[in-house]
């Protein structure tokens, strides 16, 4: 198959979710996944997995019925304690027929495809599968798809989607990145006694490490950093292979992350990935939260529809937007160029980060109202953003108290311990003219998100993020980066803890300007009333543009 062909007639590709338990799976498949992975903790590579076998039965049942794919993770290097343990799970999968088995070990790989001949076989990315070659290999050992090592630039891809058209290829998309290669890291093991190959990584590479001199006078005192002495030394580290390159070596009072990571995000190229014919987009994070699963779901499920609707005016930015609500190390191409660029790391925090949080999930959709848990704390005046599956219409709502679903007594806040639950009645949507829009759009397991207030360094890394992701685009300026670097390191030295949102929350002081349901200032107050004209032409929730805001 030539390159052309490839290009003209793309296999259509599969948006691959992660579950970590029963409920995350729902998630995924309420959220637009067209498959999902999942594994029991013992014998794939996350300890850390809430699956039992029968929940895992339960998944792929629930999974079929609902018309998606379900790929078992059976991808630990074996020891001989495990190898017992093979035949009862062989035996168990094979009876609910899963989409696929995900396999790193060749041992393991034999032994599935000598007992359970009818499985299709799926190599993991832990089998380090960087070349046409590897994967031609493993083609002929049996395997019906390969997912390739995360270290394989897009390039590369492409060559082999056209040198190995008979199997299906597999990629990461989004997710957490490994500083090492593909996850072939033993410094979890050294510093914590725990395995990062058997999925029980401390993430050694995300601690925090104080640099301390040690004096060559031959006493044994350290000479550790102090306001003291702090600015009378420069610290540099000079790799073995690059004798004079001296790499500055920095750190606040917090450490420094000399090995951390930003995460993977391929969104802003994924048009790349849909033209060449990639079987399956894969999202890393089965240990992450309801909300992470379900709002990267939706994010590369509008994108990959939307680039199928209509190829040459596709646009990344409004899925990026979207997925900029859910908290990151900051994103970053990672290989697809074919090398880390130096913007893919975050040497000076580690912290994840977003504008939004996720403040809770619909469990209940009644005729009059929904029940949902509450997963953070609410106060009088938020504004609730309902995130819909099945729709790209978010709605906005600003609540002046809650309701407990359980007393039906009100309080002005609320905490998200002991199960707490509030009805939110249908009637408080008083711009949705048709209240059986809200049932048609929202389903139990729907998520629902507020904005997060963050100080001005986490403003200021927020922005630096965003720079950095455009230049390895090549659409951003070195200017801008400069300019933020030293806004940054101004909040930092600024050290402000006082938190803000990006649009002002005034609850019954004011408004923020967005039209939100429920907002009794927006829509009764006379001085509104400019506003509320400009926003009929817009979207329900749209933020207000500059000409906009200059009528609030």
């Amino acid at each position: 198959m030539s390159a052309n062909t490839a290009v003209k007639q793309p296999r259509r590709s599969e948006l691959l979710m992660p579950a970590g338990s029963l409920e995350k799976l729902k998630i995924a498949v309420l959220y637009g996944a067209d498959a999902i992975y999942m594994g029991t903790p013992d014998m794939s590579l996350r300890t850390k997995s809430d699956f039992t076998l029968e929940q895992v039965v339960e998944g792929i049942e629930f999974a079929h019925q609902h018309g998606k794919r379900v790929y078992l993770t059976l991808n630990l290097f074996t020891h001989n304690k495990d190898i017992e343990k093979l035949s009862e799970y062989v035996e168990t999968v094979r009876k609910v027929k899963p989409d696929g088995v995900i396999i790193a070990d060749p041992a393991v790989f034999t032994y599935v495809k000598e007992r359970a001949p009818e499985l299709e076989l799926h190599v993991s990315t832990q089998a380090n599968v960087c070349s046409w070659l590897s994967v031609d290999f493993w083609q002929k050992q049996g395997a019906s798809l390969v997912v390739m090592a995360r270290e394989v630039s897009y390039s590369e891809l492409a060559e082999i989607r056209e040198k190995c058209p008979d199997i299906k290829l597999e990629t990461f998309v989004h997710g957490a990145m490994c500083m090492t290669y593909s996850g072939r890291c033993l410094l979890s093991n050294f510093m914590a006694e725990r395995g990062a190959n058997q999925g029980n990584c401390a993430n050694s590479c995300r601690w925090k490490y104080k640099l301390h001199l040690q004096l060559k006078d031959g006493t044994v005192e350290e000479l550790a950093l102090s306001e003291e002495n702090l600015k009378l030394f420069n610290y540099l580290l000079e790799e073995d292979f690059r004798p004079g390159e001296l790499l500055p070596f920095e750190e606040d009072e917090r450490g420094s992350y000399i090995l951390n990571s930003k995460d993977l995000c391929l969104l802003p190229k994924l048009d790349d990935y849909l033209k060449i014919g990639v079987d399956s987009l894969k999202v890393e994070g089965r240990g992450k939260s309801l909300y992470y699963v379900a709002v990267v779901a939706r994010a590369y499920r509008m994108a990959i529809d939307d680039y199928y609707r209509d190829p040459e005016n596709w646009d990344p930015a409004p899925y990026m937007a979207e997925l900029e609500t859910v908290a990151s190390r900051g994103y970053s191409l990672a290989f697809h160029d074919g090398r880390l660029t130096n913007y893919a790391h975050n040497y000076e925090n580690t912290q994840t980060l977003a504008e939004w949080i996720f403040a809770g999930i619909i469990e209940e959709v009644r005729d009059d109202s929904f029940i949902m848990l509450v997963k953070n704390r609410l106060d009088a005046g938020d504004v609730l953003e309902f995130v819909p599956p099945n729709s790209s219409d978010i709605l906005s709502l600003r609540l002046y108290e809650f309701e407990d679903a359980k007393t039906g007594m009100t309080a002005e806040i609320v905490n998200p311990g002991l199960q707490t639950r509030i009805r939110v009645p249908f009637s408080l949507f008083d711009q949705i003219k048709d209240k059986a829009v809200l049932k048609t759009n929202f389903t139990p397991h729907s998520v629902v998100r507020k904005e997060m207030p963050l100080t001005e360094e986490q403003w200021a890394r927020l922005k630096m993020d965003r720079t950095t992701l455009n230049l390895e685009q090549g659409i951003g300026r070195e200017a801008a980066y400069e300019e933020r670097k030293v806004a940054l390191q101004h909040a930092v030295e600024e050290g402000l803890m006082d938190r803000r949102m990006k649009s002002p929350r005034l609850g019954t002081q004011g408004c923020c300007g967005r039209g939100c349901n429920g907002c009794l200032v927006f829509w009764n107050a006379p001085e509104y009333a400019k506003a509320r004209e400009l926003l009929s032409k817009k979207k329900m929730g749209e933020m207000f543009d500059r000409d906009m805001r200059e009528a609030v």
